[in-house]
């Protein structure tokens, strides 16, 4: 079941970057603190407002970003 629905985005927020269910906690920041290898466990108890579905929902996001054929000019 796909979690895509919690990440909103709204052009009057976060200059239409990507955010998580409608709040200034932007996609990007989460996946910052990720790759920085912080844990979910740590992000949640830190961002008591975060669900560990949220945080699926972020990498399923980015996942889904991630393929996109690359052409090459030439």
């Amino acid at each position: 079941m796909s979690l895509l629905s919690r990440i909103t985005i709204n052009p009057e927020q976060c200059g239409g970057r990507p955010c998580i269910r409608g709040m200034r906690m932007r996609v990007k920041d989460l996946l910052d603190l990720l790759a920085a290898g912080v844990s979910q466990e740590d992000i949640l108890h830190d961002y008591p407002y975060l669900e560990k579905a949220d945080i699926q929902a972020v990498l399923e996001f980015a996942a889904a970003q991630s393929d996109h054929v690359m052409l090459r000019a030439g």
